[in-house]
């Protein structure tokens, strides 16, 4: 197994961004945190990334797949890609910083 800065590679697979809306800065007070995640990733994978990467206790794991919207291009539909989100709980007294960047 690959490893970079003690963190196993493939956990930087499971977490591509953190998603930054009105919503996901209103879950803070609550103390979680959302990010948009590989498709294919189970809530046990997610759970041991952000553990692996940013270091915090994992206490909950919510999914959410927002299927992709059908648009027009020229006159051409498409349909823009699903997106997998994550919804962290941490435990009390947590935080993760997502401007500072991981481990």
């Amino acid at each position: 197994m690959a490893k970079q800065n003690g963190v196993d590679v493939r956990h930087y697979d499971v977490i591509v961004a953190p998603h930054i809306t009105e919503k996901a800065t209103l879950l803070s007070d609550q103390n979680a945190v959302v990010f948009k995640v590989a498709i294919k990733s189970t809530k046990p994978e997610i759970k041991a990334a952000v553990e692996a990467i940013f270091g915090v206790s994992v206490t909950g794991v919510n999914t959410i797949v927002q299927k992709g919207k059908t648009k027009r291009w020229k006159g051409a539909p498409y349909t823009k890609s699903d997106i997998k989100k994550a919804i962290v709980t941490l435990a009390a007294g947590q935080t993760i910083d997502i401007t500072e960047g991981a481990r």
